[in-house]
């Protein structure tokens, strides 16, 4: 398999400690350490990444099945809480959990299931608003299921206003006439996924922030800082069956950024970041992972969660970065979601302000209850070592090709996953050895 990355051992850098005391490297799991006795509550909890991990576009990847057997006992149900955080925005989270329910062989609810634009949930302060929608799927559906009560799709967008779509000529309209259907002000942009129509897309975008809303009226000069943009996945590439990875949503985001740039001379803006690598996103996680744990009455405290993922700079940096974010916290007292940052460099966008979320939300999110975020990669999607060599002890990647996105800063750190294994089952076996866990 080709990669998405340059193979870990050609970027390998300063070396740093690892940080747990046993370590996988691409093999089996270690012996356990660290616990003195069986447990059989779990004290942890599974974030688990769908492609390149328990599936390459709608094959289930072998090991998957095998790892969640011994997730569950013989009634379906799960023995640790487990939480499936995807980058992927073009469905509902009901059809994500029944597709997975049928791949792996286990019953998965919904509410398992984080899509990357569940957060949205919680930015209420443009539910309300009239705003403009960009991806795949059933957009419509999935902005109402998220709270938006005016979306409005590029498609829609194109039908009221058929002179902006020139690109194509076969698409421009026979009539050259300006449509006289009135549209509300778009108040916000809100981009789900990568779409169909790239150019349309882009095209309609822009026409949209240069107008404060109102497009088919003339570019502003004075319109900056532009109406909010709320983006969701931030992967440059993801892996499906293709031998090479493929174009995500960051591809299509950085081809947005740049034309912005390029027509006003200004750093296109974004309100806020979702999907891995941002640290909302796990926190979002985090709070369905105690909502498992609460459900089932296990009364232990979730302190480890476990991030499985394949790739460096979405699951690895990801889980890392939220897992700086609870070492800070635990040494300065819990700080307030609230008062934190989305993503980890310069020009970081906010988390929801007061104003923006309800008050079960500023309850359930006002602070992180685990201890630790442990990055487990797996060798069966965008990383792979085939041909390179494995990830040995202390390594780590540089700076030599940074694919994360333009708002989140570099950090060797962060990007040295905590343990390297073969695919999702070692994975399980080597997180349930750390933790001595013995369900059955």
């Amino acid at each position: 398999m080709r990669r998405a990355l340059p193979p870990l051992r050609a970027l390998l850098g300063a070396a740093r400690p690892p940080r747990l005391p046993a370590r996988a490297v691409c093999g089996r799991p270690a012996q356990r350490s660290g616990h003195s006795a069986l447990s059989v509550l779990p004290s942890f909890g599974f974030l688990f990444d769908i492609d390149g991990v328990l599936v390459r576009g709608k094959t289930p990847i072998p090991a998957a099945r095998t790892a969640f057997q011994k997730l569950v006992n013989s009634q379906g149900q799960f023995l640790v809480p487990v939480v499936f955080v995807t980058n992927a925005g073009n469905c509902l989270r009901q059809k994500k959990a029944d597709q997975l329910s049928h791949l792996l062989g286990v019953p998965i609810s919904q509410d398992q299931v984080m899509m990357s634009h569940s957060p949205l949930r919680m930015f209420k302060r443009y539910h309300e608003k009239c705003v403009l929608v960009s991806g795949q799927g059933p957009l419509l559906d999935i902005a109402q299921d998220l709270g938006f009560c005016q979306p409005i799709t590029i498609d829609t967008l194109r039908e009221k206003r058929p002179l902006l779509d020139a690109v194509d000529h076969d698409r421009r309209p026979n009539v050259l006439s300006p449509s006289a259907v009135e549209l509300p002000k778009i108040e916000a942009v809100v981009l789900f996924g990568e779409p169909v129509r790239w150019e349309t897309s882009l095209q309609l975008i822009i026409d949209v922030l240069l107008t404060s809303g109102y497009p088919g009226n003339p570019y502003e000069q004075e319109n900056y800082p532009h109406i909010p943009v709320l983006a969701c996945n931030m992967d440059l590439m993801w892996v499906a069956e293709a031998q090479s990875p493929r174009f995500g949503h960051g591809t299509f985001m950085v081809c947005l950024e740049n034309i912005y740039k390029k027509i006003t001379g200004k750093e296109l803006k974004y309100e806020a970041l979702m999907g891995k690598p941002s640290r909302l996103t796990y926190q979002y996680a985090e709070h369905l992972i105690r909502a498992q744990a609460l459900q089932r009455s296990w009364d232990h405290p979730i302190h480890t969660l476990y991030a499985v993922g394949d790739n460096v700079m979405t699951d690895v940096y990801g889980a890392n970065l939220y897992n700086r974010y609870l070492q800070e916290s635990s040494r300065t007292g819990a700080v307030s979601l609230l008062q934190a940052q989305v993503s980890g460099g310069a020009g970081a966008a906010p988390l929801p302000q007061p104003q923006d979320m309800g008050p079960s939300w500023q309850k359930e999110l006002a602070g992180a209850a685990a201890a630790r975020c442990r990055s487990v990669l797996v060798c069966t999607g965008v990383y792979s070592p085939h041909g390179q060599g494995t990830l040995g002890p202390g390594d780590s990647v540089t700076h030599s090709a940074f694919h994360g996105h333009r708002d989140f800063s570099f950090d060797p750190g962060l990007v040295e996953p905590d343990h390297v294994v073969p695919d999702v089952d070692a994975a399980v076996d080597l997180v349930f050895q750390l933790e001595n866990f013995a369900p059955h």
